[in-house]
């Protein structure tokens, strides 16, 4: 489809800057494996949508050996097959953990926390390496308390950056086990960005300046706000796109409540709706992107993005283009009830802006 302007904004709603928005993010997946893995090493990944689906594909084309633990889509990881794992895992076969905190296609967030005690409960050593694509800078995320030894995001996601930065954080044992890792690397080789930087030069490649004054100028902005306020904003609006959608009378893809995701809501449609269309009617009519299901879910779900740089009265346009969207499509929503069940909430729990008291 050929791009013609709209007058006004285009309200981007999506999980990421376009409907499928992994590209950023999978140098960081490379990278986090080939410099702390050896081709055949055994790792446990979790496949519970799309993206995680992407990483598992990843690892097994770099030669790993791959224990998939799946689930039903709109279920989280299953952490009690991880334990048994662990539990049966006397000789320390498994390498790695690896795990998507936040799964966009189907809204889903995993227990950082409870992997964590797990390893900790069987003593196992097994690096935990984490997608947190679009999850840190706008989740709860604790590196250091958590014990993750590989984090990962990308530039398109709570940064608010355009795609094209995969940043990667390592801890000390992952900078350990990347000087015997044996998996063929050159551009994303640690080893290199770290001597580079101990020169002074910081970078070994031509580097996209652009992008790195920008996450500079992000960061910058994230810390003006507060992180803590930053995962606030996000939590008030998770809940107040899910009392929306509870309002509407349709379904969220997450199955519980403990999974659900405070950046993206994948919203379940009656069989006779092929979600695609209302993905379809909020670009044509309403100049507004929404994300597409996946796969699986595919022609199931539409999925609403709200995170990065949005506050509550650009998420409340949002939710009121999808109910008109939901009447162009044939769904007997009343107009106003989920923009209603949202400010609400919102109205009792926006904070007053610090600098403006």
């Amino acid at each position: 489809m050929d791009y013609v302007y709209g007058p006004g904004k285009n309200h981007l709603f999506v999980p990421g800057p376009v409907n499928i928005p992994e590209p950023s993010g999978t140098g960081a997946w490379e990278s986090a494996l080939t410099n702390t893995l050896s081709p055949g090493d055994r790792t446990v990944s979790f496949l519970i949508g799309q993206f995680s689906l992407l990483w598992i594909d990843q690892q097994q084309r770099l030669n790993f050996n791959v224990d998939v633990v799946e689930s039903e889509w709109g279920q989280g990881a299953n952490l009690d097959i991880l334990a048994e794992k662990l539990a049966a895992d006397h000789s320390h076969t498994i390498k790695a953990i690896c795990i998507v905190h936040n799964e966009t296609a189907t809204g889903v967030t995993n227990n950082l926390a409870t992997v964590r005690k797990l390893l900790d409960h069987y003593r196992h050593p097994a690096l935990l390496l984490v997608d947190g694509v679009s999850s840190i800078c706008a989740l709860d995320f604790r590196m250091d308390e958590w014990g993750v030894d590989v984090a990962l995001t990308g530039s398109q996601k709570a940064l608010s950056l355009p795609t094209g930065l995969g940043i990667v954080c390592a801890s000390p044992k992952a900078l350990e086990a990347s000087k015997s890792a044996k998996s063929v690397r050159v551009f994303f080789d640690w080893n290199d960005y770290l001597k580079f930087y101990k020169l002074g030069t910081f970078w070994p490649y031509t580097p996209s300046i652009q992008l790195l004054y920008g996450l500079r100028a992000a960061v910058d902005l994230i810390f003006e706000e507060g992180l803590d306020n930053v995962i606030a904003r996000h939590t008030r609006m998770g809940k107040a796109t899910r009392l929306a959608v509870e309002a509407w009378g349709l379904k969220n893809c997450t199955q519980k409540e403990e999974w659900y995701s405070d950046t993206v809501t994948a919203v379940l449609v009656p069989p006779y709706i092929d979600s695609a269309e209302i993905v379809k009617r909020a670009w044509k009519r309403y100049n507004m992107s929404l994300g597409l299901g996946l796969n699986k879910v595919a022609g199931k779900v539409f999925r609403i993005g709200h995170l990065g740089n949005l506050n509550e009265l650009q998420l409340l346009g949002c939710l009121a283009g999808v109910e008109m969207i939901l009447k162009d499509v044939g769904y007997p929503v009343k107009l106003g009830s989920g923009v209603a069940a949202a400010c609400a909430y919102l109205q009792n729990n926006i904070p007053m802006i610090p600098s403006r008291i």
